[in-house]
């Protein structure tokens, strides 16, 4: 279970995170949450797709990392071989939470960092490959500029997404996908609960549907959807050369 304390320069002084990947640091999960906030960044490398979450039953994007619950195509022997890493993966152990305090006289719930103690990225005093968080007179570290950077954009992900796709819904653009695909001729994936645009729905909107969107600013996360939707061939090429390497391992 997670253990979040409040981050600060005095009892976190110390505090160091691993930035490599793999398997040991929950790495290797098929799926991440990804929000339109990185849409343009997202859609170059990954694919991104809908469906709804199980609890609240409100519309969130992911993005897809591999064919199956536990397995990530873009980790290679410690790497992510990726030009962007997901802002759900870059966070590491930190999340924005809210604490309530006096501004001018008047109380607010203000955004803070948390840190998740028991996460495996974590270490304490001078460890190797590790970044540090603080500076050594208590400044904050480039690395927790840009985790800070990185969850403001979660956040702000977050919130938008919500009326974004509440809009998509609303005029049936998001429609389930059927995908059934092929590696070679043992091994396939179908993947199920995933939800995409429809281009053809798109296409027909009126114009006034077109404005609204165009207006809030929410047509443009529309095509990005869409486009990337393309990368599916990229990951799939990526499964067959693994398949390939795992067949002349096993003769």
């Amino acid at each position: 279970m997670p253990r979040y304390e409040l981050l600060n320069n005095v009892t976190h002084k110390d505090l160091r995170v691993v930035t490599r990947f793999g398997r040991e640091y929950g790495d290797e999960v098929g799926l991440v949450p990804a929000f339109p906030t990185e849409f343009a960044e997202l859609q170059r490398e990954y694919p991104i797709f809908l469906r709804k979450d199980r609890d609240s039953g409100d519309w969130q994007a992911v993005a897809l990392l591999g064919f199956e619950s536990n397995e990530n195509l873009f980790l290679h022997d410690g790497r992510w071989n990726a030009n962007y890493l997901p802002g759900y993966v870059a966070r590491g152990p930190f999340l924005i939470g809210f604490q309530q305090q006096n501004i001018d006289g008047e109380l607010r719930n203000e955004p803070v960092i948390h840190v998740d103690m028991d996460h495996p990225r974590i270490r304490q005093g001078e460890a190797e490959a590790a970044q540090a968080v603080f500076l050594p007179h208590g400044g904050n570290s480039a690395y927790l500029e840009h985790i800070t950077a990185v969850l403001r954009g979660i956040r702000d992900g977050a919130d938008a997404g919500k009326a974004i796709f509440a809009a998509f819904d609303e005029l049936g653009l998001i429609q389930p996908m059927k995908i059934e695909l092929k590696f070679d001729e043992e091994h396939g994936a179908d993947l199920t609960g995933l939800h995409g645009i429809d281009r053809d729905r798109l296409a027909a909107l009126d114009a006034e549907a077109l404005h609204r969107l165009h207006r809030s600013g929410y047509l443009e996360g529309a095509y990005l959807i869409l486009a990337s939707t393309h990368n599916l061939r990229r990951l799939m090429a990526e499964k067959q050369r693994r398949l390939r390497q795992q067949d002349a391992a096993a003769a």
